[in-house]
């Protein structure tokens, strides 16, 4: 038989872990949404676009 100590310990420690998961979901679906790189109307050939990496 386990202690009531240890049984408080480990239930608190599960607890703990479960206590952030739907605010870690919320800030994951808040977070930034996915974008296009190039979007309507770039123009590689225009001065101002963005070099090419070697």
């Amino acid at each position: 038989m386990v202690s009531s100590t240890k049984q408080t310990w480990r239930r608190r420690a599960i607890n703990t872990a479960r206590n952030g998961r739907s605010q870690k979901r919320a800030r994951v679906a808040a977070a930034t949404p996915e974008f296009p790189i190039h979007p309507e109307g770039y123009d590689a050939k225009a001065p101002d676009a963005k070099k090419k990496s070697a």
